[in-house]
């Protein structure tokens, strides 16, 4: 009898070709379903004595949930480890290993409405000017970490698109870059004059200094000469907003929040914001164009005498 270690290699695969998901989304489902096996086996009792697969159970999940609930877990956390687990057992079902679905009674907890907290301009703008003139100094690194955080601004990209950038990605002349987003879909997104001034000097002064280069396609190295990880650019992202004052502490994702936050305040309309950002549904964008209208308000309610 399959045991859900036994399963997971293939879930993977159907994840990947059929659905076409990321790797760090695979990643996260895998690691749910993981937890879960775990919570199985914990839990004991003949089924879950070697976590066969035939042993999931409505009771079973819903008891793993409560638990991740009595751990403090947020309900967006809650919700993708729903999620993951209901894509599993859907597609155990579909390959015969389960009659049902114990997933679909289980309801998905709902989620804040709350808005993601965005960098100003000036915080922004203070963290690039620090960026560039430590890179002036002609260090490889800090050259390289200029020109990352400059093309996650410019850009809007996740980290993963960033690190997933070639040599043969970017386009100096025309400012344009090639991004490779969720699901293997392809956008081509400009950037402006900052960001190619920093990326020609990483790959004028910067990159040259590191080993591999020529056999290594990767835009972006690490110390080794190899492709950076997400890690990697996490860690900068980190050093650098703690070196900014008054800025928060947040990964490169917040870049993306402030980027398209500043496209919508600076009069972009949504559409276009939409395709920049690689948004499938531009449902998911409009939570910018609310975060820019709280601003708004906000700059009302401090500013106007009739507030």
């Amino acid at each position: 009898m399959d045991t859900v270690a036994d399963t997971l290699d293939d879930f993977a695969a159907a994840l990947r070709h059929g659905r076409g998901m990321s790797e760090n989304t695979i990643r996260a489902y895998l690691g749910d379903v993981r937890d879960l096996d775990r919570f199985l086996a914990a839990r004991g009792g003949d089924a879950a004595a070697s976590s066969p697969v035939t042993g999931l159970s409505v009771e079973a999940i819903r008891a793993w949930v409560w638990e991740g609930s009595a751990r403090g877990l947020a309900r967006s956390t809650q919700a993708r480890r729903i999620a993951s687990v209901r894509m599993y057992t859907h597609w155990l079902r579909d390959r015969g290993v389960l009659d049902s679905d114990p997933v679909a009674r289980i309801a998905t907890p709902r989620q804040g409405s709350s808005l993601p907290r965005v960098h100003s301009r000036a915080t922004m703008a203070r963290l690039l000017d620090a960026a560039a003139a430590q890179a002036a100094e002609g260090d490889p690194v800090l050259l390289r970490n200029w020109a990352m955080l400059e093309m996650l601004y410019a850009t809007a990209m996740r980290v993963s698109e960033l690190t997933g950038l070639d040599l043969s990605s970017v386009d100096l002349d025309t400012c344009l870059v090639r991004i490779w987003g969720k699901g293997g879909k392809e956008r081509i997104v400009p950037f402006g004059t900052p960001a190619r001034r920093a990326l020609r000097e990483y790959l004028h002064r910067g990159r040259p200094a590191f080993p591999r280069i020529d056999t290594e396609p990767a835009l972006f190295l690490n110390r080794h000469g190899k492709r950076i990880g997400p890690r990697a650019v996490y860690e900068v992202v980190r050093d650098a907003l703690a070196a900014t004052p008054g800025a928060r502490q947040a990964g490169p994702h917040s870049f993306r929040h402030a980027a398209a936050t500043h496209l919508l305040d600076g009069g972009s309309d949504l559409r276009s914001v939409q395709e920049m950002l690689g948004h499938a549904s531009i449902g998911t964008t409009q939570i910018y164009t609310h975060v820019s209208l709280e601003r708004i308000s906000e700059t009302f309610r401090q500013a106007h005498p009739r507030a």
